[in-house]
């Protein structure tokens, strides 16, 4: 297979290529900065420089049918420390613009990660940025769960930085908040990517009792 992602630099992304390559597929990340390339390629993903909010949808379709993509993955998040404003134009406008490309480029398989939290208004007493995140997110699910592509809505739960431990509780919500590795959300997404499993779902996702590629499996 051949996988474009958004925000190919992000951690995921660069889990994700790494377990992709390792299977024999092929990631191509598209990233803002010419200098983040070579943390790419050495992930052993393809880098493209491409600004997605700077971007058109034609110039991202564009991108998609030039790499023969088999799947689109949005993985972008404007990042801590960004304004509300960017919440918007990054994780909900980038989302919404991938989807379109990939309709327009028919790319059918389309994955999406976005966080536990989303699909429900944020909690009284929530910061304003973090609650723009969660629109931003919800508004992002919302439109994906409108196209005529062959989606997944992946929520992890707290991300984490520790080593995978291969066992995940992965399900439709509502499941009990809880902390994952970025290592594990990577393996469920190749697993994902490679069944073909869990087309037109909203999935949470924690750290578990059930190895990956069981869970996925039970997602019928």
């Amino acid at each position: 297979m051949r996988i474009v992602i958004a925000g190919g630099h992000g951690q995921i992304a660069l889990l994700l290529s790494r377990e992709l390559a390792r299977r024999g597929d092929l990631t191509v990340g598209l990233v803002r900065k010419p200098e983040q390339a070579d943390d790419l390629r050495a992930a052993g993903a393809e880098p493209v420089v491409l600004d997605l909010e700077r971007s058109s949808v034609e110039q991202v379709a564009e991108v998609l049918r030039a790499q023969s993509a088999d799947a689109a993955l949005f993985a972008a998040g404007a990042g801590p420390g960004s304004s509300t404003e960017r919440k918007y134009t990054v994780d909900r406008d980038g989302s919404v613009k991938l989807a379109a490309a990939a309709e327009q480029a028919g790319v059918r398989r389309f994955l999406q990660i976005s966080t536990m939290g989303a699909g429900a208004p944020p909690r009284p007493g929530t910061d304003d940025v973090w609650a723009a995140y969660i629109d931003a997110k919800t508004q992002a699910e919302d439109d994906l769960r409108s196209r005529s592509l062959d989606w997944t809505v992946l929520r992890p739960g707290r991300l984490l930085d520790t080593p995978s431990t291969g066992l995940v509780a992965l399900a439709p919500p509502p499941l009990a908040a809880g902390g994952v590795p970025r290592a594990d959300v990577a393996l469920v997404l190749a697993e994902l990517l490679s069944s073909g499993a869990g087309g037109g779902s909203v999935l949470e996702l924690t750290s578990g009792g059930t190895p990956v590629a069981d869970a996925v499996r039970a997602l019928g």
